[in-house]
């Protein structure tokens, strides 16, 4: 389902909630018959506009009815007796439920926060003699992962687990996703009776945004009002626990919150905080907190954690950062190569276009850059790096809205070579090259390795290259320029007096130290951890930096899940490099020991009864990639539910071959299709007409007419409406008894 179908749905079930009657005396009138949008066999005009697609989007945790029947929407405590509504719900609707209990917690480190989110729905809107699926929906930014799902209903009990997938990073499968634009995580529950409370715990971590020596924390928290329960069952209480722990050596200070947060703690590198209020209408604003680390100057710490009893990898952990003070900041010379294929056609191309025109436009005077479009061919702004002057500026715009025409192939390792050539004779600067993409091609592998060889052999300044996707270019965009326009540490090394087979580092190539991205630095150790660790780089006006370290434990900092993601990724991307299993393996491993999805694990939900132990199927069960598993099976008596995929993909070489854009499919079953177009006639004609009105206008019409109407369906089914007519004259048979 996309976010356009989503929102939709969610606007249907809406309308259809109206049928609910809450009290057997109420003085509202009978809601009438929901309108059922008809489906367009030409386009998708059925969807609602952008604007209200938009505000029916989750804006907070949430719980669906998915509804097919319209029929089973009632009071599960008192029927209503609702006018019967005819036809069912192509896509299903979705209504949301009435959340009874509510409390999430907070755990801030450094840079990454993990949250647990505790909640109870009620299934309010489906008669108590009938049963419908439930959809979870947690709206999250783009860095977040979710870590797992569990939920409680009745006797039944769900929860995700992440098991080993072969050969699932061959397979491209852009549909088979739990992501509605890439934000808001969904998960479906199998068949829940109507009136039943489902309690949901969630997990996930997110991302913290740096900017000056501030962290702030953004979740989406604001609610609809009508997910406040229309009868309440007791105190309504909202309850947020937020801890930050960045070490025992940092000074850290409350900047700003959202919510009537109370300090419960404060300690050295500690801030505790606790909101808990019985509240008539949950939370109407999203949660916001800033907190800052106090330096004026860099400042860096060093972690050490023994590994947990469960690791796969027994050596020690250590973690190092670097925080950001007031220090001059690097020139800089940079390059766009910006991909002008075929697929890149409409919004894609649009969506760079402005990204390349904000950077521009933040370039100082002082900086140089260059633009490289490319498609099969290359074609660049200028032969050699201009001054980021207004005049250079000026003309970029207009060589930008000349040049940037969709059209052609796709060829990385051209543009590459000519931005690399470009920026050889760069000395001062800081080389960076922004390259943007919407492909993949078959020498991928090759070109990285030609770069790693270039950057081994270059004599010149190590050259920084940004690759962007298309997806939520512009922030994304932005937010890197700001990082690469505020370099205030470059070229950082760590040194040691231990030995490089006893330390194991992540990342290889440490990223540079900015005013907006603070530098993480973690990795395993054997044997006992050096005494001391130096660290060293370059700074703006030419001097050299030096910092000692000495290592401290981490205590309360579960280093193992900090790191976790980054380690994933970069592992991911060695494995992919180098095509090793070993690789692969310990990155699947990493994946279900800590939840973090991977390219090489996928996720389960696992289906038990509250009275008998979840089976641990990590272990015992490995889903092909090959789309030959089905979607649910049995494994020692419990359901497993194949969900979809978590993970963002390695590109799709035919896709880019034949220049389709990105979200498109060409490939798309026939069979909604089918389904769609048979049920167009019938719905048309059931979507506007009451079913008691319809009713009492059969029951006023003679023999004669009667006979009429067969004979006119009959006629239409002589000229290709069969399919549609059967399903028209079973309605009017039901209608007329």
């Amino acid at each position: 389902m996309s976010a356009d179908e989503f929102a939709s749905s969610v606007e249907l079930g809406l309308r259809l909630a109206k049928r609910i009657r809450y009290a057997k005396y109420s003085s509202a009138s009978p809601a009438a018959p929901p309108q059922l949008q008809a489906i367009s066999r030409s386009s998708s005009a059925h969807y609602q506009p952008a604007a209200a697609a938009a505000s029916s989007m989750p804006s907070a945790p949430m719980l669906y009815a998915v509804i097919k029947d319209p029929a089973i929407v009632d009071n599960p405590d008192i029927c209503s007796y609702q006018p019967y509504v005819h036809g069912r719900c192509d896509p299903p609707a979705l209504i949301p439920l009435e959340m009874h209990a509510l409390s999430l917690h907070i755990s801030c480190f450094f840079d990454t926060a993990f949250l647990t989110l505790q909640a109870r729905w009620r299934l309010h809107c489906v008669t108590a003699s009938k049963t419908c699926e439930c959809r979870i929906a947690l709206p999250i930014n783009h860095q977040a992962s979710v870590l797992g799902v569990e939920v409680d209903v009745a006797e039944t009990s769900y929860a995700t687990q992440m098991v080993f997938s072969h050969d699932k990073a061959t397979q491209h499968r852009p549909h088979d996703t739990l992501f509605l634009k890439h934000h808001i995580y969904t998960v479906t529950l199998p068949q829940v009776h109507g009136g039943s409370f489902v309690n949901v715990t969630a997990n996930w971590s997110q991302k913290l945004l740096f900017d000056k020596g501030l962290f702030t924390l953004h979740i989406p928290f604001t609610f609809p009002h009508y997910v406040n329960p229309v009868i309440k069952t007791g105190d309504q209480r909202e309850t947020i626990q937020l801890n930050v722990n960045c070490g025992p050596n940092t000074q850290l200070l409350c900047n700003s919150a959202s919510h009537p947060f109370k300090e419960v703690m404060r300690q050295v590198g500690k801030l505790g905080f606790i909101y808990d209020c019985q509240v008539k209408s949950w939370s109407m604003s999203d949660i916001s907190f800033t907190y800052k680390v106090s330096s004026s100057d860099i400042s860096s710490g060093l972690f050490l954690q023994s590994p947990p009893v469960n690791d796969v990898d027994q050596r020690g952990m250590f973690c190092l950062y670097i925080f950001p003070g007031n220090r001059k900041v690097f020139r800089k010379s940079v390059i766009f190569v910006v991909d002008i294929s075929g697929s890149m056609l409409g919004s894609p191309l649009d969506s760079v276009k402005n990204a390349v025109l904000a950077a521009l436009s933040g370039l100082d005077k002082q900086d140089n850059f260059n633009i490289v479009a490319f498609n099969e061919e290359t074609n660049a702004f200028s032969q050699e790096m201009e001054p980021a002057t207004e005049e250079a500026i000026q003309n970029a715009h207009q060589w930008i809205n000349k040049n940037f025409t969709a059209e052609g192939g796709t060829n990385f390792f051209r543009p590459l070579n000519q931005a690399l050539e470009m920026l050889a004779t760069t000395s001062e600067l800081v080389p960076q090259i922004v390259f943007i993409t919407d492909g993949s091609v078959l020498d991928e592998r090759q070109i990285c390795n030609v770069l790693s060889d270039h950057f081994a052999e270059a004599r010149s300044a190590f050259t920084r290259i940004s690759t962007f996707g298309i997806e939520s270019i512009e922030y994304r965009m932005e937010r890197i320029f700001d990082a690469a326009s505020s370099i205030i540490l470059a070229n950082i090394k760590i040194e040691t007096s231990a030995t490089t087979d006893k330390l194991e580092i992540y990342p290889r190539h440490i990223p540079d130290l900015t005013s907006t991205t603070p530098v993480f630095i973690s990795g395993r150790y054997s044997g006992k951890f050096p005494e001391f660790v130096k660290v060293t780089g370059e700074l703006a006006d030419g001097s050299k930096f030096t910092q000692d370290m000495k290592p401290l434990p981490a205590n309360d900092i579960p280093l193992d899940k900090v790191f976790a993601r980054r380690d994933i990724d970069l592992l991911t991307a060695n494995a992919w490099l180098t095509q090793s299993k070993q690789l692969e393996e310990k990155v699947a491993r990493l994946s279900m020991q800590t939840g973090f999805p991977s390219e090489y694990t996928h996720m389960i939900l696992v289906q038990t009864n509250n009275d008998e132990k979840a089976p641990d199927v990590a272990k015992s069960i490995k889903i092909l990639g090959n789309g030959e598993v089905p979607k649910v099976t049995d494994f020692e008596g419990q359901k497993i539910i194949l969900m979809g995929d978590t993970s963002i993909g390695f590109g799709d070489l035919a896709s880019t071959a034949s220049n389709v854009a990105p979200g498109r499919d060409s490939t798309k079953s026939s069979e909604p299709i089918l389904v769609k177009a048979a049920s167009n006639c019938c719905s048309a004609f059931l979507d506007r007409c009451c079913c008691m009105c319809f009713i009492q206008a059969l029951s006023r019409v003679n023999d004669q007419c009667a006979v009429a109407f067969t004979q006119l369906c009959s006629a239409l089914a002589c000229v290709g409406c069969l399919s549609c007519c059967f399903d028209l004259c079973d309605s009017c048979s039901e209608l007329c008894g």
